[in-house]
């Protein structure tokens, strides 16, 4: 776990300030205390990163959750049922990964997958631009697209230039170009700046412009563009800040509901962050997925007995982890202690963060996401590759995760229905040269199901009276009940029309048979459905 330290330990600072600004937003979108979105993080990053198989990823609380939080906590009544619930959907998630649920993420078409990255840098670059320009009438952490107080993402961004601050602005400029100097060109000149990472650059930047310019009307910092960090008055304050879940309420259904939810919601956002970051990962290192359910169920019960919202892995931590240079889940672990000791030791310096530096930070994060490449490589796949791709980023960025990932997945599977639809069967026709009689020869897919009833019945309606049919199932491992019915009522057809039908087999061939029922079952290699 240490040999990797000198790359993950840079890597941990870069989380460490992308995950903090988080943290935080999504408690304060949750409704619950901002502390608990900090308590989070720190579980993630410590409990979840020791105990997970994931090497570079980073679990913690989740922007995907954030809507059940808040109904939830109204539901529930009160902040500390959601933390019983939250406990017992830990609990949930170590059953699932005791019955091997972890399977269910390699299920998601990589399309979908490839969309869910693209959806999510997308949705990173807009809810930052606010914030990169300083405007923060809008609470940071609000990453739903049609909004509480009626506005939308749009709406937002075209508000920013009404208020923005100069200060913040030219501040996140500089970060920016900060940034991209030391990924480009910086980081290939010396061991020093692949050592001290960018993002820390522009930070200490930002604190230095701020505490510089703070008497400057124009050119200064407002504090609302401040990270707000929770400072305690001494270590009593600091523990009173902790709160602990209600087992009082244990027998009501409705907690069990939410715990339920919150398990299967977290374990699904986990499978497919998991499958994500596997295809990020530069050495395609495999997550064992049962364990992760495992590790994030562990979290969760110790997230919700100190206060803590919800945690799962998630995709812009992971993805700022990888484009940093992290290799093992060190890197995780680490950025779990900086989030622990900063709020212990230093929550005053940082609170002297801009928010616009963070945003910078997380710009390059969404960009390196939602790059302009990945859309052309997409569309070059082809349409089976495109539409769930496109699809699953539309509904990303204007529902929320699970409804842009069920809306991928629905069109992947009508895809598939659409390819095993045309592909059931392949044509030839040919003429017999002395008899001069039409031979149509129908070769069966290795799969023919319900599926693809339409399409056989629609050739042999156009078989032409007199005609000669050989059915090849050589190669078929299995025929649904629903084929053989529907050869079965074609049969009377064919005498009608003087049709001679052969079916060709494994075991030779057989000339108008009087049942395909019998023949089949006779037959067992297809294994016919009753």
């Amino acid at each position: 776990m240490f040999k990797h330290l000198k790359s993950d330990l840079p890597a941990s600072i870069v989380v460490f300030f992308v995950a903090l600004p988080l943290c935080l937003g999504i408690a304060l979108a949750s409704g619950a205390p901002l502390f608990s979105g900090l308590i989070a993080g720190i579980v993630g990053g410590i409990v979840v990163g020791s105990l997970s198989g994931s090497h570079i990823g980073v679990s913690g609380p989740a922007a995907g959750l954030s809507a059940i939080v808040l109904v939830a906590i109204t539901t529930l009544g009160g902040y500390q049922n959601l933390l019983l619930a939250t406990v017992l959907g830990g609990a949930i998630q170590l059953v699932f990964g005791l019955l091997k649920a972890g399977i269910i993420g390699y299920y998601f078409p990589s399309s979908v997958i490839k969309g869910m990255l693209t959806g999510i840098g997308i949705i990173i670059i807009l809810k930052q631009i606010p914030h990169f320009f300083g405007y923060d009438a809008d609470p940071e952490g609000d990453w739903a697209f049609f909004q509480v107080d009626g506005e939308t993402t749009f709406s937002e961004i075209g508000r920013v230039f009404n208020g923005i601050s100069p200060g913040a602005t030219l501040i996140a400029c500089t970060g920016m170009a900060v940034l991209i100097l030391w990924d480009a060109v910086l980081s290939k000149k010396g061991r020093f700046f692949k050592l001290v990472q960018g993002p820390l650059v522009a930070v200490v930047l930002g604190i230095v412009y701020y505490l510089a310019t703070q008497d400057s009307e124009t050119w200064g910092i407002s504090k609302a563009h401040l990270v707000k960090v929770p400072v305690p008055d001494d270590f009593s304050s600091f523990i009173g800040q902790f709160t602990f879940p209600n087992f009082k309420v244990i027998g009501e259904p409705q907690v069990w509901i939410t715990a339920f939810t919150i398990a299967l919601v977290a374990s699904l956002e986990t499978l497919l962050c998991v499958e994500a970051t596997d295809k990020l990962d530069p050495k395609k290192r495999t997550t064992p997925t049962n364990r992760e359910l495992f590790a994030q169920g562990a979290g969760n019960i110790v997230s919700g007995m100190i206060g803590g919202l919800p945690v799962t892995q998630v995709i812009v931590r992971s993805s700022a982890n990888m484009q940093s240079g992290g290799q093992t889940k060190m890197a995780a672990i680490i950025h779990g202690f900086l989030l622990l000791i900063s709020i212990i030791l230093i929550p005053n310096i940082l609170n002297l963060i801009p928010l616009s530096v963070l945003a910078a930070v997380l710009l390059l994060v969404g960009y390196k996401l939602a790059k302009p490449a990945t859309f052309k490589r997409m569309w070059v796949l082809g349409w089976k590759q495109f539409i769930p791709f496109i699809i699953t980023v539309l509904g990303i960025v204007f529902t929320d995760l699970l409804i842009g990932i069920s809306l991928g997945l629905g069109v992947g599977i009508v895809v598939i229905l659409i390819k095993s639809y045309q592909n059931s069967h392949f044509l030839h026709l040919r003429k017999e040269e002395e008899t001069g009689v039409d031979v149509v020869k129908m070769t069966l897919a290795e799969e023919v199901t319900f599926i693809n009833k339409g399409a056989i019945m629609k050739e042999l309606n156009r078989l032409e009276p007199n005609t000669f049919l050989e059915i090849d199932v050589r190669k078929t491992q299995y025929l649904d009940q629903d084929i053989i019915e529907i050869l079965d009522d074609f049969s009377f057809r064919a005498k009608d029309k003087n049709i001679n039908v052969v079916i060709i087999s494994e075991r030779g061939t057989v000339e108008n048979p009087e049942s395909y029922e019998e023949f089949f079952k006779r037959e067992k290699h297809y294994k016919p459905v009753s």
